[in-house]
């Protein structure tokens, strides 16, 4: 089972201890004169019925998913021949890359060796049998703790203090997490830099006027020594914010002075929030929609006119970034 599927399923789990939890507080409250004679409302028994059903899941389903990629692609490695055993790691991640595409389909069995033929299949294998022990395990630990929690309901049980510790200690995991992460992102560009600049100096990043951004993969790799001239991205950039700038001044300006001084309130009340939703549109759609949509427009638009345009030229991008700033 995919881990989307299984997640769903851990989730329908978890719903349905919610309502043998629920129940079950109302039938424990029935011969003691109803739910008022419960420590804790019937809601509260059945979440904590279904947190106890549903965290332990995702905890394994999660750590599974994270680790069982590492683990397969070790096990492959380990068993290729001697002569086959990668030595760097791009050379480990090519290869792997290679044994996923014949194991996927994309890449014919006839076109490789034996041993990495073999590889694929055994990938195969491996996969299928992960995925099958995860929903196995995943499904018992859910249903087993489901279980567990059903069981242990009484009625002086205080379930609302129970339940409002773990969300109080998920909400704080969340946050943890997402500080972690920063920290490790943090950590990582920093670490990344000071190999990039082991190799390449810093003045010619600075002051350099080409960029070509191309390393070798293999020691005999011909034309891949790469330009990192920052020079290039600076002007770039400049040029870009500029011609964003003559969209978005104009446009922006004149927009808010009419609808603040002369659109009346129904065009106001459509207009302005249309414009407020340009803020909302996530950056990257206005990058793939420059990339897809308005590059190409403009490539052919100066081709039938005689002039010749790159499909990746500055005035796609500085338009669309001016559309976008415009809020």
């Amino acid at each position: 089972m995919q881990p989307a599927n299984l997640l769903l399923l851990t989730l329908v789990l978890a719903v349905v201890a919610y309502g043998l939890g629920y129940a079950r507080s109302r039938s424990l409250a029935m011969p003691l004169g109803g739910i008022r004679h419960l420590k804790s409302l019937p809601f509260y028994y059945g979440a904590r019925a279904a947190l106890w059903s549903g965290i332990p899941a995702l905890i394994v389903l999660g750590c599974w998913a994270a680790f069982q990629g590492k683990v397969i692609q070790l096990i492959i490695i380990g068993g290729l021949p001697p002569e086959l055993i990668p030595e760097t790691e791009g050379q480990a991640s090519l290869l792997l890359s290679k044994i996923s595409n014949v194991a996927s389909g994309a890449l014919p069995a006839g076109f490789v060796d034996a041993p990495i033929a073999e590889a694929a299949e055994r990938l195969k294998a491996l996969r299928g049998q992960s995925r099958m022990l995860m929903s196995a395990l995943v499904v018992s630990v859910s249903v087993l703790a489901g279980f567990l929690g059903w069981l242990r309901i009484r009625p002086r049980l205080n379930a609302r203090s129970q339940v409002e510790s773990i969300l109080k200690w998920l909400f704080f995991a969340c946050a943890a997490l997402a500080i972690l992460t920063t920290v490790g992102i943090i950590f990582s560009v920093a670490f990344e830099t000071f190999r990039f600049f082991g190799k390449v100096p810093f003045t010619e990043f600075i002051f350099g006027s080409q960029w070509s951004p191309q390393t070798a993969l293999r020691a005999d790799q011909v034309a891949a020594q790469g330009a990192f001239g920052m020079i290039p991205l600076f002007t770039g950039t400049l040029l870009i914010s500029a011609i964003a700038m003559v969209v978005a001044v104009p446009v922006g300006l004149l927009s808010a002075i009419y609808l603040s001084e002369y659109a009346n309130r129904k065009v106001r009340g459509v207009v302005k929030p249309l414009l407020e939703m340009l803020a909302g549109i996530p950056t990257v759609v206005y990058g793939f929609f420059a990339a897809l949509t308005v590059a190409p427009f403009i490539s052919d638009l100066a081709a039938s006119i005689g002039i010749e345009a790159s499909s990746q030229s500055a005035l796609a991008a500085g338009g669309v970034m001016g559309i976008m700033i415009i809020p």
